[in-house]
């Protein structure tokens, strides 16, 4: 048998602290959809970042095609024949599609570029990935799947013999995602690898040939799919049983705690009115583009409304910044956490200090061992796995990025929480330790808006259930354990 397309060798890694990978050894054949799996902060990211040339092993060996190769930076790796396509595009939004494909690559004679020829061939891969759209457009004009395909085709023109792709769905529509899945089944058709991080089960048993699955560093599966179950699958990621996906809980609601009224902003929050009661988990559901994040935005003061009013405990509230909201006990988790949520160059102590400055800084002088021993307490009963105080929140994985986040909102006491995607890029483990937590959040009589695309969540963990479409709330469901997910979606396309 010919030798297999990749084949990394004893793989070992360290940082300051952390013994990030142990003796790992991954094999990929040519026309094979591995999915690589794991807690978040399992290694998976930092085997791919050795691959990628980002990292150099401490120790191992990495092979192409049974030829030894050392892979010192991704200028290296990208002549071997690996692409890596991350969650965060690596595309300059106003270049355009071609010359986000010929970035560095580019076609010229006589020193100047030979535009109409980038052009050919630029339509010529969109075309293989079955794409078709204008290849001159700003990358920021074009649809989040669009920009993805232009990740695809710039690895393609490179003749990638091995993608990697982190998380490529988790960004988009269903649509989206069943077109994703037909790319990749033309790239295993023309003979590629494709090394492929999820989190979502049910895309890792319908794209995946095989699974490889890794925990504090180390491998410790390694299966056809076909042998395996959801159940097998999740006690591999997380090395412990778990009964259910989803807590069990008895609710117990009260009175309304937040009141919407008439909330409006141009068309993409259209007249909207809602109640949250104390105890109660809100889901609110939707296609991509309904306008549930932009309303979670009014609400919290970060965009202006053109009307609206917003009361908690029966008591109007003049929210027009996030610092009132913040006062008046109103907390948003963010859809983007590395944007939006955490100030990534910042260490994790002081991420978790900014919003409740007003406690650990009363008199403008920061309390650090007040602050020291909140954030050690949250950090330990939240199981964030971080080397110290002072590491980089850039440094973390997506799961502890995201617990950092909840740990922030949880110290400053809201009686509002509203969680954006909260499981967006987190593994199962984490998902779990993520929905007991709003699970007791509830039992403590707070208010939770709770927004996701995956309608299994939605389902999983809602008290109500109301569905967005184009700005305006089109169906509201009380029954939660009755409905399915064709209901949602019955009222999220009408």
């Amino acid at each position: 048998m010919p030798p297999p397309l990749l084949q990394m060798s004893g793989i070992e890694k360290r940082f300051p602290g952390v013994h990030a990978l142990k003796g790992v050894n991954l094999t990929l054949q040519k026309g094979e959809v591995l999915a690589l799996m794991g807690e978040n902060g399992a290694g998976k990211s930092t085997l791919m970042k050795v691959l990628g040339g980002a990292h150099l092993p401490d120790q191992g060996t990495i092979r192409l095609e049974g030829e030894n190769v050392t892979i010192e930076s991704p200028v290296k790796a990208r002549a071997l024949g690996v692409s890596m396509i991350y969650q965060e595009f690596n595309l300059i939004p106003a270049l355009s599609a071609i010359e986000n494909v010929f970035l560095g690559q580019e076609i010229t004679q006589n020193g100047l570029i030979r535009h109409g020829e980038e052009k050919e061939q630029t339509l010529a891969l969109l075309s293989q990935l079955g794409m078709d759209f204008d290849p001159e457009l700003p990358c920021r004009q074009l649809t989040i799947a669009q920009q993805q395909s232009i990740e695809i085709a710039r690895a393609l023109s490179l003749n990638s013999k091995i993608l990697v792709m982190d998380e490529p769905s988790a960004v988009l529509t269903l649509h989206e995602v069943e077109k994703l899945f037909e790319i990749i089944h033309k790239l295993k058709q023309q003979g590629l690898g494709l090394i492929y991080i999820g989190h979502r089960l049910d895309e890792i048993f319908e794209i995946a040939d095989r699974t490889q699955v890794m925990r504090d560093g180390a491998c410790i599966a390694d299966k056809d799919l076909a042998d395996c179950t959801r159940q097998s699958l999740i006690e591999m990621m997380v090395g412990r049983e778990l009964k259910n996906e989803f807590p069990l809980k008895s609710p117990s609601i009260g009175k309304t705690k937040l009141k919407i009224r008439n909330m409006t902003r141009g068309k993409v929050v259209q007249n909207i009115s809602l109640k949250v009661r104390s105890g109660e988990i809100l889901g609110l559901a939707g296609l991509v583009g309904a306008g549930r994040t932009e309303l979670a935005r009014l609400i919290f003061g970060a965009d202006p409304r053109d009307a609206g009013e917003i009361q908690l405990d029966g008591e109007r509230l003049s929210v027009c910044s996030p610092r009132e909201a913040i006062a008046a006990g109103i907390g948003l988790l963010t859809e983007d956490r590395k944007l939006q949520g955490l100030v990534l160059s910042h260490s994790v102590k002081d991420n978790f200090g900014l919003p409740n400055l007003n406690r650990f800084a009363p008199a403008g002088f920061v309390r650090t061992s007040i602050e020291r021993r909140e954030f050690q307490d949250y950090v330990t009963t939240m199981r964030v796995k971080i080397s110290n105080e002072n590491q980089k929140a850039n440094q973390l994985s997506g799961g502890n990025q995201q617990k950092l986040v909840i740990a922030k909102w949880l110290a400053r006491h809201c009686e509002v929480l509203i969680f954006d995607e909260p499981t967006r890029g987190i593994d199962v483990g984490a998902k779990y330790e993520i929905y007991q937590l709003m699970n007791d959040l509830a039992a403590k009589g707070k208010a939770i808006i709770m927004i996701s695309s995956e309608l299994p969540e939605i389902l999983g963990m809602a008290d109500r259930i109301l569905v967005m479409h184009e700005g305006k709330i089109t169906g509201e469901i009380e029954d939660v354990t009755s409905t399915t997910q064709e209901e949602i979606m019955h009222f999220a396309v009408a």
